[in-house]
């Protein structure tokens, strides 16, 4: 799902709550972001495993971005290249949807591209809907005034091709360091809130998820940051 200012949905904690990240604080990391866009457009990554808050992370360092520097700063989100759930049924992914194999790397990878050279006109970035289950296309746009634009996503730090150049786009990537437990009772009540049963979401959370959490923690030596979670 992608962050575009305050309408962000889907289970996640409130944007104005308590921070779920606070080493270093809010207020070192939104000074560390504004640096970035200097001297031109800057991409940030920020990386975690399912269930680590990025959204929610990304929306509170967007709404302290916008409040230092209004109209600086855009969010988008890997989530947006996720293949069309009818490609996934055919390749019979359906209960992997989420794994690295679901998404279309190299469209991301283009886009990224092109977002880092065309600054003199808007750039289009898709963003995942969760009513559709589906990617939308052109839904979020990134303008020539948006020096910064932080992208969220599970795999920018991973070491497998064609993933690996994502890492050399991004001027900083920042990985949320979360809490196993928190970090997984999180995912289980995001997985309820989209219709799941309780018994299916702990499966989920507890299964395919944990697979990609292995592979995601251990790409965290390749980030510029890592953040730890308050408890």
């Amino acid at each position: 799902m992608t962050i575009t200012g305050s309408d962000r949905t889907g289970g996640e904690t409130d944007p104005g709550s308590t921070p779920l990240y606070g080493n270093p604080s809010l207020d070192v990391l939104t000074e560390r972001a504004l640096r970035l866009a200097r001297d031109g457009r800057a991409l940030l990554g920020i990386v975690g495993e399912p269930g680590a808050g990025k959204s929610t992370f990304a929306e509170q360092l967007l709404a302290r971005l916008e409040k230092e520097r209004p109209g600086l700063t855009v969010a988008v989100s890997m989530d947006g290249f996720h293949l069309a759930h009818k490609v996934i049924e055919a390749r019979g992914q359906v209960a992997g949807k989420g794994t690295i194999d679901t998404f279309d790397a190299d469209g991301f990878l283009a886009l990224l591209h092109r977002t880092r050279a065309e600054t003199e006109h808007t750039v289009w970035w898709p963003e995942f809907d969760r009513d559709l289950e589906d990617a939308v296309s052109g839904a979020v746009e990134i303008a020539p005034h948006h020096r910064l634009v932080v992208v969220d996503g599970n795999f920018l730090l991973a070491t497998r091709d064609p993933w690996r150049q994502a890492r050399e786009l991004l001027d900083e990537s920042w990985f949320l360091d979360a809490l196993p437990e928190p970090r997984r009772e999180r995912l289980i009540r995001r997985y309820i809130s989209y219709g799941f049963t309780p018994e299916a979401a702990r499966a989920k959370a507890l299964g395919v998820d944990e697979d990609t959490s292995v592979l995601i923690r251990g790409t965290v030596s390749r980030a510029d940051l890592v953040l730890g979670e308050l408890g």
